[in-house]
């Protein structure tokens, strides 16, 4: 086994920094001598190198945006990145708008972020590729035991076998009976007398398998020798991804169903985006707008717009619009639009191809009680009966309704013609809630264009 030099692990945060600010800083460069009138390199190009450099290490102290755990995912990197270097073209975007530099330097300077995008992924990508194998081949490792053995326990242990490039050794178990195989370093009364003649970097304290009563002092035992405890729960029967530990005075309480929309930062960016695209969308079509209206009262009797209750986020109703497809009815709150249906008028059955109809609801989105994108909206008695005929069907209203959704962009859309589409639907829209982010967001909208180009079968 090679020489383990984990006692340069500490600086490791720091070299990811020091390469965050090389490609900030080679970014405003290349910017700088791009154009074909260069950049002056005066006093205030010179200013705003140190603003730039600046709010880039404040920014990433405070969301430790360069503290790379050994299990971290290069696209929750990625992600990470994205939001930081936001944030920085706001801090940078505003110092140049006071500042009154003129419209040419400011435009230099905000092109210089496509380059320090692509720069910092690249070298973030190397980074972690290089760190891994480096790790993979035998450098850099932290012993790992564990206390306590069972199911939960070998679990762990074939993650930390089957991913060495994580850079974890596993040393065996510690439990008061003896494992099987050559995995047992003794009972947990033996765990001080071990470390005093082998380093254990971690130890994994399986609560399933161990009294609670010798928690705090195995706690204690870590910190006196410098070891990482982590308490292993058994909660892979719950069908959620959204655990937080949060605290009630001293009180350590797990919440299981926390979710990225939970944050704040992440409702702002989502009703930002809303909004804008919302206008955007409104602005863009607002020549259309009037020859639908004509259209739908020329063929038929009846109102433009169809306003019906439906399904918002926390189960709240709110009146949803949409331009009206079907001749006036006593069904359309309980009976969904079929294939062929009778009730569709030819203006209406071009409009629900196109999904021209759903255009009013981008004021549903302004209004605040709809999203660009999130779960489809369902009538009132739909989402009674599916409530009592799938389990958790409710916990798709912990976010705003949407225009559209992932479910809809994977083939999920219109009539609901039996239960496994039902919970495949249920399924999609869980996952997105669990997993939001402003990219997928993105994602959506762009299948959901291209889906609107090909032409969906669903979409009668």
């Amino acid at each position: 086994m090679p020489a383990n030099n984990y006692r340069y692990s500490r600086y490791l945060d720091l070299l990811v920094l020091l390469g965050d600010l090389a490609a900030l800083n080679a970014s405003l460069f290349i910017m700088a001598f791009w154009f074909q009138e260069p950049v002056r390199l005066d006093g205030r190009y010179w200013n705003i190198l140190v603003v730039s450099n600046g709010a880039w290490v404040i920014l990433s102290l405070l969301s430790k945006v360069h503290q790379v755990s050994r299990i971290s995912k290069f696209s929750r990197i990625a992600i990470d990145i994205g939001k930081n270097a936001f944030v920085h073209l706001l801090i940078i975007a505003s110092t140049l708008y006071f500042l009154e530099y003129n419209a040419g330097l400011r435009s230099h300077f905000l092109f210089s972020y496509v380059i320090f995008l692509f720069i910092i992924l690249v070298w973030r990508g190397v980074y972690l590729y290089s760190i891994r194998m480096y790790r993979k081949y035998g450098y850099n490792y932290r012993n790992v035991a564990i206390i306590g053995y069972g199911e939960l326990s070998e679990d762990i242990r074939k993650f930390l076998r089957l991913h060495p490039e994580y850079g974890f050794r596993f040393l065996g178990f510690f439990d008061n009976k003896p494992v099987p195989g050559d995995y047992w370093l003794g009972t947990v009364q033996e765990i001080p007398k071990f470390i005093q003649i082998n380093r254990i970097d971690e130890i994994y304290c399986c609560l399933p398998y161990v009294r609670r009563s010798i928690i705090p002092g195995i706690i204690e035992l870590g910190e006196m020798n410098f070891i990482k405890i982590k308490l292993v729960e058994d909660f892979r029967g719950f069908e959620t991804k959204g655990f937080e530990i949060t605290r009630h005075d001293q009180l350590p309480v797990l919440e299981v169903t926390s979710f990225p929309l939970d944050e704040a930062r992440n409702r702002a960016i989502k009703r930002a985006f809303d909004i804008a695209f919302s206008i955007i969308a409104i602005l863009a079509v607002s020549w259309l707008l009037p020859i639908i209206a004509l259209a739908i009262k020329l063929e038929s009797k009846g109102p433009v717009f169809f306003v019906q209750r439906r399904s918002g986020k926390g189960n709240n109703n709110f009146w949803c619009l949409k331009f009206r497809t079907m001749i006036l009815n006593g069904n359309s709150d309980k009976v969904q639009t079929s294939y062929k249906d009778e009730r569709v008028t030819k203006v209406g059955a071009f409009l629900r191809r196109t999904s021209l109809d759903e255009l009013p609801q981008f004021f549903n989105v302004l209004i605040g009680n709809m999203s660009v994108v999130g779960p489809r909206p369902f009538m009132l008695y739909h989402t009674k009966i599916y409530s009592e005929r799938l389990e958790r069907f409710m916990a798709r209203h912990f976010v705003k309704p949407g225009i559209t959704g992932l479910a809809q962009c994977k083939g999920y859309r219109g009539e609901i013609r039996n239960h496994i589409a039902l919970k495949n639907r249920l399924k999609l829209d869980r996952f997105y809630i669990e997993n939001w982010s402003f990219v997928l967001d993105l994602k959506i909208i762009i299948a959901t264009i291209i889906t609107l180009i090909k032409g969906d079968q669903q979409a009668y």
